[in-house]
């Protein structure tokens, strides 16, 4: 009898225990230059997170690097492949438990592939962030987010496809034999700017799409929650060029949105000329209008409304502790669709932190470093998270 009893309980906790996709192989190493972005044709079979092929960067003082082709899911949910790297420290980690490991969603780089993080130098968030991560002691992946880098048109500020990416990262991450990383570790996401908005979609999908990640924090900082409040402030604003940058992003992932539709000449050209445009390249568009280069605003349209509502943050709550952070003076992303977000996940029960930098958009992604580098610490400490809703 007890060896039946011992039998049973072996079989349950494997069938409740997540693992990996089993591999028949570990995964190849994937060509030089840009060919290493253009996948295979068809995708391997696999599961999402699982690596396609990858290939080791340049070695510097604080850290080993890989750079990835992993699977992951569209903004529709199809399957397709997605680059990033996995930067992993030189220090050891004495533990307790598996190395954290942060998964960085990306601020604003552009929409070409060139623009892609893995290849946008100089990386201004490594420096300034990462290698903070890292001397602590944390792995860190960052994805290319669908579309940069890899084909397609970058479906900017949408926010299931930038979740996912975030997410299969981090498996990716502990999938690649050679990264020394494994699984049931624990997990935080972070980002800023369009990489708060991907940081806050991770955390937000991450319960039903990644239950067995051991998600332990976000921090979430300049987040564009809410694209329709966003889009009204930045009509006219100095940030209108990321106005431009999210209405090719939201019609790439919506065909159906037709943006070409609603555009005069202006527009059409623009539509042409700038589909590959990195971040540098659309701060000339300051002060315009939507009307400047549309015959009707598309986004007073149902068909708009709808994915504009489909992208807005806030419907499923995150279960790990937040901490979202905003610029008193935000000239980009409002703060007030900041703290409605904020409201949206207290009222639902989420333990969040909520803190304001005085400044505007760029200075707060400087002054609040320290505050995300304690949060995320004292979470991979296993301290527990104090909110103040």
């Amino acid at each position: 009898m007890k060896r039946l009893l011992a039998t049973l309980l072996l079989a349950v906790v494997a069938a409740v225990t997540p693992t990996a996709p089993a591999s028949a192989a570990p995964p190849p190493q994937g060509p030089a230059g840009d060919a290493f972005y253009t996948p295979p044709s068809p995708l391997p079979a696999g599961a999402d997170g699982d690596v396609i092929w990858w290939r080791q960067l340049p070695d510097n003082l604080i850290n080993r690097g890989y750079l990835l082709l992993y699977r992951s899911r569209s903004a529709t949910g199809a399957p397709i492949a997605v680059s990033g790297r996995v930067l992993v420290p030189k220090l050891a980690w004495r533990g307790p438990g598996p190395r954290p490991i942060v998964s960085v969603a990306s601020g604003t780089r552009g929409i070409g592939d060139g623009c892609a993080p893995s290849k946008f130098q100089p990386d201004y968030e490594k420096p300034l962030l990462i290698d903070a991560m890292l001397r602590r002691g944390w792995a860190v992946a960052i994805t290319d987010y669908e579309g940069l880098g890899t084909p397609g048109t970058h479906p900017y500020v949408v926010g299931r496809s930038e979740g996912r990416g975030v997410i299969d990262a981090v498996r990716a991450s502990t999938r690649l034999p050679a990264s020394g990383l494994t699984g049931g570790g624990p997990v935080a996401f972070s980002g800023y700017s369009q990489g708060g908005g991907g940081a806050a979609w991770a955390g937000e999908l991450a319960p039903g799409y990644a239950p067995e990640l051991n998600v332990v924090a976000i921090a979430a900082g300049g987040t564009p929650a809410d694209l329709d409040a966003v889009a009204t402030s930045l009509d006219g604003g100095i940030g209108f060029g990321f106005e431009l940058l999210a209405a090719l992003g939201l019609d790439a992932a919506y065909p159906e949105l037709n943006l070409p539709a609603y555009l005069n000449d202006r527009g059409r050209a623009l539509y042409q000329n700038q589909r590959d445009a990195c971040v540098d390249q659309v701060l000339g568009y300051a002060f315009q209008h939507i009307a400047d280069y549309t015959t009707t605003n598309p986004l007073a349209t149902a068909a708009w409304q709808a994915r504009l509502t489909e992208n807005k943050l806030g419907s499923t709550p995150p279960r790990a502790p937040v901490f979202l952070f905003h610029g008193t003076h935000d000239e980009i992303i409002p703060l007030t669709q900041a703290r409605t977000l904020r409201a949206q996940y207290c009222a639902a029960g989420v333990n969040v932190r909520w803190a304001t930098f005085v400044g505007e958009h760029v200075s707060t992604l400087i002054t609040s470093v320290p505050s995300v580098l304690a949060f995320l610490g004292d979470r991979f400490a296993g301290r527990p998270a104090t909110g103040n809703c």
